[in-house]
């Protein structure tokens, strides 16, 4: 077995892939997998970050998960609009923060 076959994605990522009324994502179980892996990591790496926007810039939890979200929506981010908005509730989760609302498109 190998260690990709092991990790467990959580049902909010796979819920990322499914279409209204289906219970069948719209992507092979690897690719979802390897986006999970992907956002979970940029997650990770972005509290460090985060906490120190908060700090040096004396703004609040909200104001920085909108700027890490507004950041996220660049083209060249990597992830898809869907993966943004869980990047970022992801990572409010991992500093302890409240959820954010669903981001304004835009």
């Amino acid at each position: 077995m190998t260690d990709e076959s092991q990790l467990i994605v959580p049902p909010s990522f796979i819920a990322l892939y499914l279409q209204p009324h289906r219970t069948r994502p719209s992507a092979p179980r690897e690719v979802i997998a390897a986006r999970y892996e992907f956002c979970e990591d940029l997650a990770l790496m972005l509290t460090e970050h985060a906490a120190e926007i908060k700090s040096s810039l004396h703004v609040t939890d909200d104001d920085v998960l909108s700027r890490v979200w507004r950041g996220l929506r660049a083209p060249d981010s990597g992830v898809n609009a869907a993966e943004a908005q869980w990047v970022v509730n992801r990572l409010a989760e991992l500093l302890g923060w409240p959820l954010p609302g669903e981001m304004a498109s835009g």
